[in-house]
């Protein structure tokens, strides 16, 4: 069984996202999506709040299972059984941070492959931060977001 590992923070879990993680159940028997805890990020959503509207915005997935980890996500890969770690691209500007967290995790865990996947060009501008910052300033983010986002940010006021 192919099985790999998504991490993000996933605050919110955005289309570009949800584009991403289909591209990667076409290719893997199993997609874990990782909710990452780093204390170091202040998030609108807590941890909790972030796999509640994950679990709802892939409810029926066949091959997708939603987790939480606090660590580093190739000890995580590890614990589970995978080998593969999926991240996705928008901009030349992604590169240099992501071949800095392959290179890490490669010498972290060399049984590990990162797995890249470019956004699709209606995704590319797709960020969390720019749906938040969007949504507060009163944009109508739902063409950027799944249904259960909106809710969550309803939820919150917002």
């Amino acid at each position: 069984m192919k099985k790999a590992i998504y991490p993000g923070s996933f605050d919110p879990f955005t289309n570009g996202h949800l584009d991403i993680l289909n591209r990667a159940c076409a290719v893997f028997d199993e997609v874990i999506v990782l909710v990452a805890v780093n204390a170091s990020k202040k998030t609108l959503f807590s941890l909790l709040e972030r796999v509640e509207i994950l679990k709802a915005a892939l409810a029926g997935k066949e091959n997708v299972r939603i987790d939480s980890y606090e660590g580093l996500t190739v000890d995580y890969a590890r614990q589970v059984g995978a080998r593969h770690i999926i991240r996705g691209l928008r901009a030349v500007t992604d590169f240099e941070y992501e071949f800095q967290l392959a290179s890490a995790n490669r010498f972290a865990n060399h049984d590990i492959d990162m797995v890249f996947f470019m956004a699709s060009s209606d995704h590319s501008f797709v960020s969390s931060s720019v749906v938040k910052d969007l949504r507060a300033n009163g944009v109508d983010v739902s063409p950027l977001v799944p249904p259960a986002v909106l809710n969550a940010f309803t939820k919150k006021g917002l």
